[in-house]
């Protein structure tokens, strides 16, 4: 009796300290989804508010400069790791940009003769705002109750010079999303360039 009274006595002092752990793991949880968040809405800023980003992020492959590449068009350099391609082309047939797409990753890279200004509509308005941001928040909400992992959220960078958009990157993307980004991107270039004809 004694010993399965200290067993007892054990076992309820295990389960306080198993309790008080949990509580202490789920404070830091959600000081980084904070941090996490933080993080996300100043990218979010810097990406699409600052006049220039002049280094983009090391996974970010970005078009070769005419001096690097002289006498030659300018291409981008695909990674390996992409394993399809897609012409994205306007419904008069004119290239608009290629789509370069693996697993779980998209890279848009404008056709070489399309400089697509960050301030023609509707990019910001719909693209941004409607679609990426829009999956980003559904991902990180998601996150916040612990029905997707934080390093599964759906993450998007513009690399631009200047205004220009030379490539959008697109990172956690599954089978359903990629189907709705492929329409939404090519829709959006497409008025872009039929602004864009119409303003020359």
């Amino acid at each position: 009796m004694l010993e399965d009274a200290e067993r007892v006595k054990k076992l309820i002092a295990l389960k306080k300290k198993l309790e008080k752990r949990v509580e202490e793991l789920e404070s830091e949880l959600k000081e980084l989804q904070v941090m996490l968040e933080a993080v996300n809405s100043i990218l979010l800023e810097k990406g699409f508010k600052r006049a220039e980003i002049t280094k983009p992020p090391v996974e970010m492959e970005t078009l070769p400069s005419k001096e690097e590449v002289e006498g030659e068009p300018s291409i981008p350099q695909l990674p390996t790791e992409y394993e399809s391609v897609t012409q994205l082309k306007a419904v008069s047939g004119e290239l608009l940009a290629n789509l370069y797409a693996s697993d779980d990753t998209l890279r848009v890279v404008p056709a070489e003769d399309r400089n697509f200004n960050i301030n023609t509509p509707p990019f910001t308005h719909f693209l941004v705002d409607k679609v990426l941001a829009k999956m980003q928040e559904k991902d990180s909400e998601l996150a916040r109750t612990g029905q997707l992992a934080p390093n599964e959220i759906f993450s998007y960078n513009i690399v631009r010079e200047g205004d220009m958009i030379r490539e959008i990157t697109i990172k956690h993307v599954d089978q359903e999303r990629l189907r709705e980004l492929k329409s939404s991107i090519r829709w959006t270039l497409e008025k872009m360039y039929e602004k864009m004809r119409s303003q020359s």
